[in-house]
């Protein structure tokens, strides 16, 4: 009984291409992939800031604030000043800024600083609106 042995099928050019390309092509749907999770996450503490936020619309209505938010951005307006949040990347920048110094409907940052949970951002910012009601 003899056994045979099969010759090893030559790589080609044609071959390679096509398992670059697949992995290429696999390593794009796995970032794409961890940015959409990451936007949901991101978009999921803008949402639970926006209602921690809300949640007492006396308090609000009381120093004449008033909340919003937009995508990954929540914000508290004053007619003198603004501080607001922004979610990116598993991270809030929280800014406060004066609007009596700007041209209207803008409002240039005086503080700026990154947190890394909700309720970071949520502290940051009543220390932000307690400097602002001093």
């Amino acid at each position: 009984m003899t056994t045979r042995t099969k010759k090893p099928k030559k790589l080609t050019l044609k071959d390679a291409f096509a398992v670059e390309f697949e992995k290429r092509a696999a390593e794009r749907r796995a970032r794409e992939e961890a940015e959409r999770k990451q936007q949901e996450l991101d978009l999921a503490h803008a949402e639970e800031l926006y209602e921690a936020l809300a949640a007492d619309a006396e308090f609000l209505d009381k120093r004449g604030l008033t909340v919003d938010r937009r995508r990954y951005t929540v914000s508290l307006d004053h007619p003198h000043f603004r501080i607001a949040a922004y979610f990116e990347g598993g991270r809030a920048s929280v800014t406060s800024a004066d609007k009596r110094t700007t041209a209207p409907g803008s409002a240039a940052p005086r503080k700026q600083e990154s947190v890394d949970t909700v309720e970071d951002a949520l502290r940051l910012m009543a220390q932000y609106l307690a400097d602002e009601t001093r």
